[in-house]
Order: C-alpha cells, then structure tokens, then sequence
C-alpha cells in the first residue's frame, strides 16, 4: 500500500523505521514543524523528520493539520492509509477523508483504558498489571475508533514511564506492520470499543509530577516512576525544588523506622524518606541548580539536619 505516516517524537521512530523495512511505500512523512532546542535554540528537526530526511523521503510539516496546502498536497499523494504514532496535531474530516483506507493510529493502551495523552503514565500511576498497545482508526471523538489489533506488555515492579514506552514503541511497531498487512491482504476488520472500561489519561504537568509524601509507600512510588523522566518527580526542600528519581518502597516491619511523610532519615547507606505507611529509600536526588547524583551523596553535601522533610 502507499503510505502517508504521522508522528513527531521519539517513540513514533521504531514504527516508521518498520514501515520503511515493510512490503509497504512510505510515500511521504507529516510531522510537526522544526522547533527551538538547545541553548542556542536553533531549529531542529523532530525525529521522525531527521529519520525521513535520511531516507529521502518527503516531510510535511504543516502548522495545522487542516491547512487546505496541506491537504492539497496529501491527496495528490493519494495514500492508501495513513499510519499514525504520537503525531501531536488534530486531525479534522477533511484529512480523515483522504486515504482509502482511513488513518489508523498507534496508542499505547490497551483501548477503551487509558485514552488520552498519556496512556503510559495512567497505567503505572493507577498501578495497573498489564497494558500494551491497540491499533485503531481514527475518529473524530478521541481515541474512540474501531480497533485492529493489540499487544499486551506486563509492567514490571521498577517501570518508569520512559522504559515502558520504550518496550511499547517496538512492539507495537509490529503491530503497526501486521495491521497494515492486514488492511491490504483483507484479514483484519475494526472492531467497535466496548461502552464499558473507559478512561482518560490527560497529559501530565509539572504541577502533577510533585510528589505527595502523605499517600502510601506504594502509591509514591508508582507516582515516581510514572513521571521519570518526563516531567520529572519533584518536591521542596529547604524552599527549593528537588526533582527525584525512582525510589524504593520498604516493607513496614520492626527494622524500618517510622517517619512522618516527607521526613528523611540519612543512614550510612541510604536515606529514607516517610509516607503514610511504611518509608521510601531515595535513588538519585538532583538540587536546584545541580547534578543528579545518589541520595547519599546529595544528603552528605546537604548535611540534613533531624526532623527535615521533602515537602
């Protein structure tokens, strides 16, 4: 089939990179246009754009997704589908309508759980066993098309959000490959999302990310891993911001102290942090203004004095 793909991050690569390696013809790539980066804040490409350019292959970068060049010029390109990963634009009627065979969409969740910006966040935060990804098309309500296909991926005990997604984005690109096989050859059909076991997974702020020492061990530590590294876990100390990487939640039991949420207790070789139930030991700490480096370290440069707490 010919083929117009969409995306933009990191995390859209391994299913572009799959489709190039496909029986199938990238005809074209859209992405969102070249951004500010570095402290130089020159114009850089996104990643998909940079793995295209290295292909020769033609990149849209339209400011809206209904910018009627844009559409002029996708429909002289007459794709057969669209295929889609973590594009970052709205697609109206008017682009839906084009391809033969619709745009069908990459999301990392196993739908209906989880639409929305960050699927992958939601699953860990909410503390679920399993997740994965679903092949879909799309609609305009969000995230509500008929799907093609899933993968499942169990989520590990230390998971953060950014491992995850790296296991995701490679399964799924296959995913994204056997649908589009299955489109042409005939051997798939869209199946409506069941009413029941929707959720909504809204993008994550800064806001979000901090840390909330007066929930359980395991709730924070969920919390921590379902913001690493994006946005970031953080929390205040000494009326300053400290981003905080994964931490690791202890079994409450005779040997383990009992801290207040929030107050560290710095040992030879670790430092606690309470909760509401039993403490968290700190991985890595990065102060305002630092380098990220092991608790430990963090705590003998700071010389914690007893009873402070991360807020």
């Amino acid at each position: 089939m010919r083929l117009v793909f969409a995306g933009t991050p990191e995390p859209a690569v391994p299913t572009l990179r799959a489709l190039l390696a496909s029986r199938h013809d990238v005809v074209a790539v859209v992405t969102r246009p070249d951004a500010p980066a570095g402290r130089g804040r020159k114009l850089v490409r996104s990643p998909v754009g940079a793995l295209a350019d290295e292909h020769g292959i033609e990149v849209l970068t339209p400011t809206r997704a209904d910018d009627p060049d844009f559409l002029s010029r996708l429909g002289a390109l007459a794709p057969d589908a669209c295929p889609v990963v973590a594009y970052g634009a709205l697609l109206k009627q008017d682009a839906l309508d084009i391809p033969a065979h619709g745009w069908v969409n990459l999301h990392f969740s196993l739908l209906p759980a989880w639409r929305g910006a960050a699927p992958v966040q939601a699953a860990i935060g909410a503390g679920d066993d399993y997740t994965g990804a679903s092949t879909f098309r799309i609609v305009p309500e969000l995230d509500a098309g008929p799907v093609f296909g899933v993968v499942t991926e169990r989520i590990g005990a230390t998971d953060t959000a950014g491992a995850l997604l790296g296991k995701l984005a490679e399964s799924g690109a296959d995913l994204m490959v056997s649908t589009m096989d299955g489109i042409e050859d005939g051997t798939v059909t869209a199946v409506e999302q069941p009413a029941d076991g929707v959720s909504y997974a809204p993008k994550v702020t800064v806001d979000d990310a901090r840390v909330q020492f007066d929930r359980p061990a395991l709730a924070v530590d969920r919390h921590i891993r379902a913001v690493t590294p994006d946005p970031g876990a953080w929390a205040q100390f000494r009326d300053a911001r400290c981003k905080l990487g994964p931490v690791r939640p202890l079994e409450a039991d005779s040997g383990v102290p009992e801290l207040a949420p929030g107050q560290l207790l710095v040992e030879r070789k670790r430092v606690l942090a309470g909760t509401a139930t039993a403490p968290v030991e700190l991985g890595e700490v990065q102060a305002q203004g630092k380098k990220r480096m092991a608790a430990t370290d963090w705590a003998r440069g700071t010389r914690i004095e007893h009873g402070e707490r991360l807020t």
